[in-house]
C-alpha cells in the first residue's frame, strides 16, 4: 500500500473509531434506545451521538477517497484491523471494558495480518 494509501486508511480507521465511541457514550447518556419516536428523539438530543454520526460520515468520505487509490481487498482488511484494535483500546479506556488473554492474543495475530497484507 502506498503512504498515501496509509494515511487514508488510518484517517478513515480513526475517524470511525471515534464515531463507534461517540455513539456508545451517546446511547448511554440516554439511557439506551427506546422503542418508538420518543426514543429516536432522547438519542438524537445527545451531542455525543449527533457528533458521532457526523464522524462517521467523514470517516465514509475518507474511505471512498481509499477506494479510489487502493485495491479493496488490501484496504478493507486493513481498515477493519486497525478499527478492531482501536475500538477495543478505546473501550477499555473509557468504557472499563475487559481484556482477557484470549482478546490479547487476537490483536496480536492482527497486527500480524496487518503487516503481512499491507506488505502483499
Amino acid at each position: 500500500m502506498s503512504k498515501t494509501g496509509w494515511l487514508l486508511v488510518l484517517t478513515s480507521a480513526i475517524l470511525a473509531v471515534g464515531a463507534n465511541l461517540l455513539l456508545r457514550s451517546g446511547v448511554e447518556r440516554a439511557g439506551g434506545l427506546a422503542a418508538g419516536i420518543t426514543g429516536l428523539v432522547n438519542l438524537a438530543r445527545q451531542p455525543y451521538f449527533d457528533l458521532g454520526l457526523i464522524l462517521y460520515a467523514l470517516a465514509t468520505l475518507v474511505w471512498i477517497r481509499v477506494l479510489s487509490v487502493e485495491p479493496l481487498s488490501i484496504a478493507y482488511p486493513v481498515l477493519v484491523s486497525i478499527t478492531f484494535l482501536l475500538v477495543t483500546m478505546g473501550a477499555m479506556l473509557l468504557f472499563r471494558e475487559s481484556l482477557a488473554w484470549h482478546k490479547i492474543l487476537g490483536l496480536v495475530v492482527i497486527l500480524a495480518g496487518i503487516f503481512i497484507v499491507s506488505r502483499s
